[in-house]
Order: structure tokens, then sequence, then C-alpha cells
């Protein structure tokens, strides 16, 4: 684009943006909200997606080429407006207009709510897949739920966490496009009528409730790319808008019930489910969203003339994570009793269209269901899990003989429960892990006796992150001075980050890497002034730990180790190190999960002692950013100097924080769990900091059935000295108790103490990060490792995930 044009494009936009606030408005750049010059602002943007959707939304139709169904039950899109421009290649040039109209983009940019539609790595997982197969010209669709609600607004009162309601969509969503016209009936409860028709048994649904299926379209834009996928929502609408005679008897409330019972289907993403409730509502919307989008896909191959008996031929459907499960039995009821397939044709098409994404070997994450709960909800849907269990029980008998505790094991349904994992591992095509290490504990120990059986549906995919939102969005800078390095082509082609390897040894160019990083960090000290009140120092190690709470990714051992720096300070002064480190964490715990939120509260009381002790708060300092989200992310990954990957080896599936923090010159402290593995191939064991028992020792150390933690801590002063704290005071002056119970479960557990083995990792974490001191104190050091892991980080993009699921599993062709 020569001067001229930029010059002309300029002032469309320009004129685009005070057109908009004049006409949606009535009002002029002088006068409006921050609010209605985002809009405006957004509207200009999409305006220009939206001519690139049409052109892709009808080449979709008329080029009969295999499309991707991607369900998740999340879809941790983050804000759309930054993302969109960059995608169309106009940052510049819309920072430029702004800044003529006397506004800031970034300014902007910051009053777009995040969209509230996934939780942690899942969901962001999703979308980096998303924008990867837009970037790479693949149709896909995105199927999920518009969660009216989100997760839930974090909010830290008096150290505790509080779940507030996140009301994402109060403003409404510029990117948005409601669909009425495919719009389908989900049906509930009822009963099964049987009959005969054309000499077979025949099943019809009666007496059901309805729930209506609304879908909602945002576009998916890639970079410098011609095609522009969808992410298809799916809102719950009641049938029933009031009950007239009832209002006018003055009964309100029950005139409204019908629809609030409805729709509350689609307000909350992961309802508490530790009480029947709301393990009921969970399941409804699994049902809801996938039923609508296999009556969508069908429905859609039909009208594009497509027979359904060559559906694997023009659709795949991957199951990310057992969420979406629910989907196989639902294409079954739909093939069978409305479009008169038999069985096995019904299920030889099932079993080519579907694939599935474990993502966890952890046990209570592999979701069941009571057989109970679903033979009420979904009586027909019942019938068929329980006649795919009846013959896959047949097909394990042929294979186990009476091996009644293996096939228990590997049956669909067992002790009363549905198994979804099993349910997919019957069912799919395909069946992948997530990294290397976890497709082998996946082989070898989670699902070893399904491998067995059917050792080609095998597959590992290590995830990956897009580089456009997280290096080219998130730091600028950076991105800039790898552009000037090596040209551009890492943006579409990550893996030739490669060439910045020879720049590890130049000096100039270290000096240049540091000074970026240490802008990003005098910015992010900024941020934690302004919402937390806390003054950090913008050369102290910034220490990081940003990632869903949960025990086995360790945030406890990360509180062990600043304790241990506090007291070593205040105890032991002359052997202390003196570093300054600042140590963020980023957080949210599931609202039912009270061990986690003890951890948060725990993180809340180490701050504030370590943070007011005249002997520390020079010296270290703790913040936990509250309402962790994608856009402070960004903000965080851009001024990391250290990514904490601690968790237990074997029990993290990949993990794709560390990749965006690696991305962005970060140093990864670590076991050898999940991608962690893989990263520590790639950027070689003098960059990256590892520590801590193997996966095989820690599934050792289960097997035995004793941690060895206790002996750990009757034995080892320093680490007995660590845990005491939890119950002596130290950080509970008034309620020694409150954290008795993380004391107790590290020092006795319930059976087996320290289950997570923070015990046992402790004294080699503290040898890695004496090690991580160390180096940190020789920038030229430090920036070489740094550079070196970014140089790395190409094979980590979600574009050669994307690359390697459709070559082994997809099987697209690129638009």
């Amino acid at each position: 684009m020569n001067k001229t044009e930029k010059k002309m494009l300029k002032e469309k936009i320009k004129s685009s943006i005070s057109g908009k606030l004049r006409r949606y408005f009535g009002k002029t750049i002088d006068n409006a909200t921050p609010d209605q010059i985002y809009k405006a602002c957004a509207f200009t943007v999409r305006d220009e997606i939206m001519e690139e959707w049409a052109k892709s939304r009808e080449l979709l139709e008329n080029s009969h080429k295999k499309e991707l169904y991607y369900l998740s039950f999340e879809f941790l899109m983050g804000r759309a407006l930054g993302n969109n421009i960059m995608n169309i290649m106009q940052t510049d040039i819309y920072k430029e207009a702004l800044s003529e109209m006397g506004l800031e983009l970034e300014k902007i940019e910051e009053i777009e709510n995040d969209a509230g539609l996934g939780n942690g790595g899942l969901g962001r997982l999703a979308a980096c897949f998303l924008d990867s197969l837009s970037t790479l010209e693949l149709p896909a669709f995105g199927c999920g739920i518009r969660y009216e609600y989100g997760l839930f607004k974090q909010k830290i009162v008096d150290g505790y966490q509080i779940e507030m309601p996140d009301p994402w969509l109060e403003d409404g969503n510029v990117w948005e496009v409601e669909r009425p016209e495919d719009s389908v009936e989900v049906h509930y409860n009822g009963r099964i009528e049987e009959y005969f028709e054309d000499n077979r048994m025949k099943f019809r649904h009666v007496d059901y409730n309805t729930v209506i299926g609304e879908p909602y379209d945002m576009p998916i834009s890639g970079y410098n790319s011609k095609l522009v996928n969808t992410l298809r929502l799916w809102r719950a609408r009641s049938p029933k808008i009031i009950n007239m005679s009832e209002f006018n008897r003055g009964d309100y409330t029950m005139a409204i019930k019908d629809k609030e019972l409805a729709e509350v289907v689609s307000q909350v993403l992961y309802p508490e489910d530790n009480h029947y409730e709301g393990k009921l509502l969970r399941l409804k919307q699994q049902y809801f969203f996938v039923s609508a989008t296999i009556q969508w896909i069908l429905a859609k191959q039909k009208r594009r003339g497509h027979n359904l008996w060559e559906l694997p031929k023009y659709v795949q459907i991957h199951i990310n994570d057992t969420h979406p499960t629910i989907a196989i039995p639902e294409m079954m009821r739909i093939l069978m009793d409305e479009e008169n397939f038999g069985w096995d044709e019904a299920w030889e098409i099932v079993q080519k269209t579907f694939a599935y994404t474990n993502h966890t070997i952890m046990a209570e994450a592999l979701e069941k269901w009571p057989m109970s709960m679903v033979e009420s909800l979904l009586p027909r849907v019942s019938m068929i899990i329980k006649e795919i269990d009846r013959r896959q029980r047949e097909f394990l008998t042929s294979q186990f003989g009476n091996d009644i505790g293996k096939i228990e094991y590997m049956a669909v349904i067992s002790n009363g429960q549905v198994n979804m994992a099993n349910l997919c591992l019957t069912s799919c095509h395909s069946i992948n892990g997530v990294a290397a290490l976890h497709t082998e504990i996946l082989k070898n120990e989670t699902f070893r006796d399904y491998y067995m059986v059917y050792p080609e549906k095998f597959k590992n995919v290590t995830n990956g992150v897009t580089p456009r939102r997280w290096l080219l969005q998130a730091n600028p800078e950076l991105a800039g001075l790898i552009t000037e390095s090596i040209g551009d082509g890492w943006i579409k082609n990550a893996e030739k980050l490669e060439g910045l390897e020879k720049f590890a040894d130049d000096g100039v160019f270290r000096e240049k890497f540091a000074k970026i990083k240490q802008d990003n960090k005098l910015k992010l000290a900024e941020y934690i002034k302004e919402h937390n009140g806390i003054l950090v120092d913008p050369n102290s190690l910034f220490d990081v730990q940003i990632k869903r709470l949960h025990e086995y990714k360790r945030q406890l051992m990360k509180v062990m180790h600043i304790i241990y720096r506090y007291k070593m300070i205040t105890e032991n002064p002359s052997q202390a190190s003196m570093l300054p480190e600042t140590f963020i964490f980023g957080a949210k715990a599931a609202p039912g999960y009270h061990t986690a939120k003890l951890i948060i509260k725990l993180i809340n009381n180490v701050a504030d002692v370590v943070n007011n002790d005249p002997r520390t708060k020079d010296i270290l300092k703790v913040v936990f950013i509250e309402n962790y989200s994608v856009s402070t992310a960004e903000k965080i990954v851009a001024a990391a100097n250290l990514s904490q990957q601690i968790s237990t080896a074997s029990k993290e599936a990949s993990g794709t924080g560390n990749m965006k923090l690696m991305l962005n010159g970060a140093l990864t402290i670590g076991t050898l769990d999940g991608a962690n593995v893989e990263i520590a191939e790639r950027v070689g064991l003098d960059n990256i900091y590892i520590f801590g028992l193997t996966s095989q020792e820690v599934l050792n150390i289960y097997a035995s059935g004793h941690s060895g933690s206790p002996e750990v801590y009757s034995q080892n002063m320093v680490i007995k000295g660590i845990v005491d704290t939890f119950i002596d005071g130290t950080f509970t002056p008034d309620n020694q108790n409150l954290f008795r119970e993380l004391y107790h479960s590290l020092v006795f557990g319930n059976g087996f103490a320290d289950p997570y083995l923070l015990l046992r990792d402790f004294e080699s974490y503290l040898d890695a990060s004496h090690l991580v001191a160390k180096d940190f104190q020789r920038p030229e050091i430090w920036n070489k490792k740094a550079i070196i892991n970014v140089s790395k980080a190409g094979f980590f993009s979600s574009d050669r995930s994307i690359m390697d699921y459709n070559d082994t599993i997809w099987g697209l062709q690129k638009i």
C-alpha cells in the first residue's frame, strides 16, 4: 500500500467512525462516551470483516469441501477489536487515524469486555485453534454456548476469592450476528413410545420439555487471510414468553417461571456441580449445545444436497475434551429416528465422523454421569447409550474373555455411571493426547487397555498458541525487533523464529531485547500499582505463575518458596539471597473447590506479611492479580522473566501458558511434565530450569501407596519450618487453624499424605531456584537464554498443531 492509498484509507476510517457516532448515537467525537467511541470503532472494523465473511460463507456453501466442526464447552476468545484490526493488517493505520482524532487505540481496546466464554487453557486453546484455522484458510466452525454471564468475575475481599456475576454482554456484543432462521428445538424429559413401521421398530419421543436453541455467529478472521470462519454459539430460549393467565391472576413469578427455567441453560459457564441440581444443569447444557449443533449440521448437509450416507466426506466433528461427548448418541438418534438409518449404517457414519482430544489424566476430570439422570433427562439418548454399551461389552468379551474386571473398567456404562471418556474411545476414529509425554501416559497407563485394542486410533498432537495474539499483539515492541532482525515471515510461519538464535550472542541485539523486557515490566508495574495498590520494583525478577488454581499445578509450592525466602531474610540474613523478586499470581478457583480457594487466601495472607515487613518489603513483593483473564495475561506474559510450570510430573497434559511465556522471552522453571518435556528438548537443558521427580518416579510412588512426605517433613528442618508457618500464626495471627487443612494434607493426608508430592520435590525446586537467581544477576547470560527460548518457540505455534491435526485426523482442503 503506497502513501496515497494509506492516506485515503485513514480518511475513510476517520469518516466512518465519525459517521457511526452521529448515526448510531447522535454524538460527535467531542461528546461521545468511551463506550460509544469503542462501538463506533468496532463497527468500522466489523464492516470490513463482514464483507469478507459474506464472501467466505458463499465460498464455503458452493465449494462442497469437507468442513470441521470443533465442539468445545469453552472458547476463551479475549478482546476482539485489536485482534481483528491486526488480522486485517491495519494496526498502524488505525493508530494514526485515531491519533489524529485525539484518541488512542490502546485505551479504546481497554473498554471492550473479555468475552466470558471460557475459564482456562481448554478455552484459550480452542480460541488459538480457531485463529490458526482461519489463518491457514481451512474451513471450520467453532460450536459452543453463548453464556450470558460466563464463569464469574473474581473479587478478592480480605484475601478470599468472592465470585460475582460477569455480565460481559450487558452492553451488547458488536461482533455477533443473531441467526434466528437456524433456530432448533431441543427436547428434554418425557417418555419414549415404541411402534412398528416399514417392518422395523421405531421410537417416538413424547411429553417432552422444549428449549429453543437460537444461534449467534461471530466472525473469526485470520491474519492476512481471505477466509473468515465462524464461531457459532447457542443461546437457550423458552418457547413460552409469558403465561398470561397466571400473570392476569397476579401470580407474576409463576407467569415467567417456565421462561426462566429454560433460559438458565445458557446463563453460566460451569455451574457448581457439588449438588444434584448443578450436575443436572451441566448435563442439560452439554446436551443443549450438541443437539442444536448436530441438528444444524445435518440440516445444512441436506440443504446442500449431500447424501447423509456420505457425511464423513463433508463433515469432521472434533470433541474438545469429554464435555461434548453426548453428541455421539445424539447423532445416532437423529440418523435412526429421523433419517431412517439402521443401527449399523448410523454407527459406521458416526465412527468415521467423530474424533476426540483428551486433555487430562485426572480421574475426577474424566466425566461420568449417573445413568438414572441420563435416563430421566434424555430418555431416547439413554437407550442408545445402553445399546452402545451392550455391543461394546460383546466386543470386549471377544477380546478379553471373562476378564470381568477389565470389561467393567472399559465399559461405557459401569456401576450405574456413563463413562464419557470410554464412550469416546469406543466411538471415535481418532483419539489424541496434547503433548508427547501425555500421549504416552494415555497409551501406557490411563487408556492402556483401549490402546491394546485400538492402537491405530491413538495419536499425539502437541498443543500450540497463536503467535499473532501472544506476540505480535501482546508484545508489539518485541515483535518489531524480531521483524527488523529476521523479517516478518515468522508471523505466519513461526518456525522462522529459529533465525533469532544467531542473535543470542549479539550484544547489541541483547541490549535491545533487554530494554523491551524492561519497558514491559514498567508497564506491568504501573498496572499493579493502579489495580493492587502495590509498588513493585521493575528491576526485580518478575516471577510469574498464571493458570487455573488447582492443587496439581502446585501454586502452594510456589508459596512455600516465598515463605522460604521470607524466613531466610528475616531469620538468617547473612546467608540469604537479597535478590529483589516480585512474585505474580493470576488464578481463579472453581467456586466449590475449597482447598484451591484456601490457597488463594494463603497467597494473600503471605503477601500482606511479606509486602509490609520492613525487613523484606524492599526485596520481596507478592502480587495476586484479581480476575485473571486473557487481556491481563497479555500484559503479564510480555513482562515476565520467569515462568513457573511446576505441576506434579504426569499430571499436566500439556500446558499452554508455558508456550506463551516462552514466546515472550521468559525462562521456564518446571518439572518434566506436559509440554515442558518438549520445550526442554528444543531449548536444551542449559536454557531451562528442570527439577523434581519424573513422571515414572511419580507413578512408582503412587503404586507404592506411600508418598514419603511425612519423613521429609520430620527430617528436613527447612521444609518443616516452612510448613509449620501454616499453623504457627506467622500468616494467621488471629486464627492459627485457618490453614491447618493445608498443613494436614501435606503431613498426614487422608491415607496418602501430600498427594501432589510438594515436599518430595521442594529441595530440588530450591536448587533450581538458586540457579535462577544466580543467572538473573548475570544479564548477558540470562538474556542469551531468553533469546534462545524465543527462537525455539516456533514449534509451539497453534498453526503447527492445526497442520498436524489436519494431516493425521481431519483431511481438510485449503479454501
